[in-house]
Parts: structure tokens; C-alpha cells; sequence
């Protein structure tokens, strides 16, 4: 494992930390879209279905085990938990997520390194992540109140997609025929579509003022 893909690992795991902290300390999940986590909750389950099969490490197994259960359980704080529940915006989350789940499937069902079921729930997830970021960044350009943990929160998984770009770089230059052009251009996509919210991020840290993305 190279440098870029475990800072890469701990800036994701950061992310995840960063947003359980917010619900469970504050008790709060204003600026958080439920829509983004029930997808991203989809995208570990279907990437993950070699969890009790196949043993690569122990570190592998437990980073698939915390991003399992930090997924799902974060939708539950959202759905179920009788002080959370009350902070979400549900009038303001209506990206219609379940748009992005079939054309993702479709694509994955056409474009993939094999046909089998798990390489196909594999391709699914990696497209599907690519463009699960889109319900929370429309939701924060509508209300256009981000607070100093959805901010981080946000910006530290645009960072942990971009260092995975740098770690797919270097082994390509380190191991031989490495080539895995689907994950490389959803990875793509996914990082350029925090581009807009690094630059108001970055203009807001520079400035010392607060995040807004505009309407």
C-alpha cells in the first residue's frame, strides 16, 4: 500500500468520523441529505459482497466492516432516532436519488470487466458513488446555510477521492499493467463534481467568511 492510498483511506474514514460526530454529539442532521447516505449505504453493500468470502488483510476487512455499518447506521440516526430525525430537512431533500440508481445498473450491466454477478455489483458501486454526492451538494446550494462540520465533512470526501486519483496515478507508473479504466473514470467524475464546492470552500476559508455555495 502506497502513501496516497492510505492517507486516501483515513481522510474517507475522517469524513465518516467527522459526520458521526456531528449527529451523535449534537444530536443534529441539519445539512446532511438522507438521499446521499441511503445511496452511499447502497454503494458499500453492493461492494462489499466478498466481505465473508475473500480475505485480502485485516485492515481491508475492518475498513469494509466501518464503512458497512458507519453507512447504514447513519441512515438510521436519520430515519429513527427520536432527537436526530427532527433536524432533517425533508422539504429541502428531494433530489429524486432513485434516478441515479438505474442507469447506474444499467451501465454496469453494459460496461464491465466481467460478467458476474459480483463484478457487475462491483462496477454498479463505483458508478453509483461517482455521482452519489449529488443530492447533498444540491441540498446545500438550496439552503445555503453549511455549517463548520457538513463543510469538513463534505470537503474531506472530495479529498479522499482525489488522493485515490494520485494513488491510481503512482501505480501506474510502479506496477506493470495496471489498467482499470472504469474505476479510473468514475473516479473522475466524482472528483469533478466537488470542484465547484472546493473553490467556494477555499474563497470562504481565504476570506474568513462563511461557506455559501450559490442558489
Amino acid at each position: 500500500m502506497n502513501i496516497f492510498r492510505l492517507a486516501g483511506d483515513m481522510t474517507h474514514l475522517a469524513s465518516v468520523l467527522v459526520l458521526l460526530l456531528k449527529i451523535h454529539t449534537i444530536k443534529s442532521c441539519a445539512g446532511i441529505s438522507l438521499k446521499t447516505q441511503e445511496l452511499y449505504a447502497l454503494v458499500f453493500a453492493t461492494r462489499y459482497l466478498d466481505l465473508f468470502i475473500s480475505y485480502i488483510s485485516l485492515y481491508n476487512t475492518l475498513m469494509k466492516l466501518i464503512f458497512l455499518g458507519s453507512s447504514f447506521s447513519i441512515v438510521w440516526y436519520i430515519r429513527r432516532h427520536k432527537i436526530v430525525r427532527r433536524s432533517y430537512d425533508k422539504d429541502q431533500d428531494t433530489f429524486r436519488h432513485y434516478f441515479l440508481i438505474l442507469p447506474c445498473l444499467l451501465l454496469a450491466l453494459i460496461i464491465n470487466e466481467k460478467f458476474t454477478f459480483r463484478e457487475v455489483m462491483w462496477t454498479f458501486s463505483l458508478y453509483l458513488e461517482a455521482v452519489a454526492i449529488l443530492p447533498q451538494l444540491v441540498l446545500l446550494q438550496r439552503t445555503r446555510n453549511i455549517d463548520n462540520l457538513t463543510g469538513q465533512y463534505v470537503l474531506l470526501l472530495g479529498a479522499y477521492r482525489s488522493l485515490y486519483i494520485l494513488n491510481w496515478i503512482y501505480r501506474y507508473f510502479t506496477q506493470p499493467h495496471y489498467v482499470h479504466w472504469i474505476t479510473w473514470i468514475a473516479g473522475l467524475v466524482q472528483t469533478l463534481l466537488y470542484a465547484d464546492f472546493f473553490y467556494y470552500y477555499f474563497q470562504s476559508w481565504k476570506n474568513n467568511s462563511k461557506l455559501e455555495l450559490p442558489a
